[in-house]
């Protein structure tokens, strides 16, 4: 498939003045797992075309398209392709570590196919740069087609397969290789050490950012602004036996949910088939009730909105996620226990205040797109 660029464009930006150039294309190497590495991956992109809109983003991922309009204002290609494995899911918070060991090693199998296939790709349309939210093989493609690979993440594969058990070991070793030849990695708050990653520079919070006020929000759904709300998302995976039940106990608040096979009920509002993302609604909610997943937890923390996060295990990721809401945001944590089979006491109590009075650095977004502009503009002079 060849990119359909559009015509050549006279674009001032920055210090940059790109005089009649065909947009500058960026692969943009975005992991099979949910949808949280598309969506904060995409909010950066947002940020950099609103710097240069003479960049043509090139997402290459299985994530529906309808995802990444949603966060992207501007143009740009989708390439559905499947990148890696992630982690089996039957939903937001279980995983099924052996369909996860079957994906892999179907995927090594075919992995130099696929290596070849968009390393012509990416030579055929020019690419200068590849940025991975974080498929292993990225670097592999990049080092074919002869261009750098840059990565941005909080955690690896690599950590996360590690205690999955000694059939995962020999992924994990093949993993790292990979990422060893990752020529620069913007290392997001809440990671592990990424010891596989020789370039490292930490940078702020990414993610989006509202677009609408609390009173907005509240006109657009037919709700109150007086009464409490809360939001429950759980990523594209959703949430198996979800306790709706429980929402006929409070019926002073509204509930928000995305889930469309969700019941019918007087305080719940289903947004399926709407164009809103979580984070344009959290400014009127006053809980987001959600898994340890960056995504949310970012634009939590971006829109002041406290979260309450119910705990999960077989993900590495998860307890620095949790440590990150404790430390910097409002909260409430969870037990799977509390949540499917408690009280829900945690909607009536306050949010436990954060540990730190320290500020989190929240310009991440513009920190990669910089880095991103600097090295695209030094392709082309």
């Amino acid at each position: 498939m060849k990119a359909g660029f559009p015509p050549d464009t006279d674009i001032q930006c920055g210090s940059l003045a790109r005089k009649k150039m065909k947009p500058i294309p960026l692969y943009l190497a975005v992991t099979a797992h949910g949808f949280g590495h598309t969506t904060r991956l995409a909010a950066v992109v947002n940020t950099l075309l609103q710097q240069d809109p003479n960049i043509l983003p090139i997402f290459v991922t299985p994530a529906p398209r309808w995802l990444l309009e949603r966060y992207v204002q501007g143009k740009f290609l989708h390439r559905p392709r499947r990148l890696d494995v992630g982690v089996v899911q039957p939903d937001g918070l279980q995983a099924d570590l052996p369909a996860t060991l079957r994906a892999l090693r179907e995927f090594q199998a075919g992995s130099a196919a696929l290596i070849r296939a968009e390393a012509d790709f990416v030579s055929t349309q020019r690419v200068p740069l590849i940025l991975a939210d974080v498929p292993p093989i990225a670097t592999a493609i990049a080092q074919a087609a002869g261009i750098p690979c840059w990565m941005a993440s909080n955690f690896g594969w690599d950590f996360i397969y590690q205690d999955y058990g000694p059939e995962f070991q020999p992924f994990v070793t093949w993993i790292q290789e990979l990422y060893s030849q990752c020529d620069r990695l913007f290392r997001l708050p809440f990671s592990e050490p990424m010891g596989a990653f020789p370039r490292q520079q930490l940078v702020g919070l990414t993610g989006g950012e509202p677009r609408f006020s609390a009173a907005a929000v509240a006109a657009q759904l037919g709700l109150s602004v007086e009464r409490p709300t809360a939001l429950f998302t759980f990523g594209g995976l959703g949430l198996q036996g979800f306790p709706y039940e429980r929402l006929q106990d409070f019926p002073e608040w509204q509930f928000l949910t995305f889930d469309p096979a969700a019941p019918s009920l007087p305080n719940l509002t289903r947004l399926n088939g709407q164009q809103w993302r979580p984070v344009d609604l959290m400014p009127l909610c006053r809980w987001v009730v959600s898994k340890p997943g960056y995504g949310t937890l970012a634009e939590a923390l971006r829109s002041h909105t406290p979260m309450a996060c119910i705990t999960r295990s077989g993900f590495a990721e998860s307890p620095l996620l949790i440590e990150g809401l404790q430390r910097y945001g409002q909260h409430s944590v969870l037990s799977p226990a509390q949540f499917f089979q408690g009280s829900w006491d945690f909607l009536r109590d306050p949010p436990i205040p954060p540990r730190s009075s320290e500020q989190l650095d929240l310009q991440g977004n513009e920190t990669i797109a910089a880095a991103i502009l600097a090295e695209a503009g030094s392709q082309v002079t």
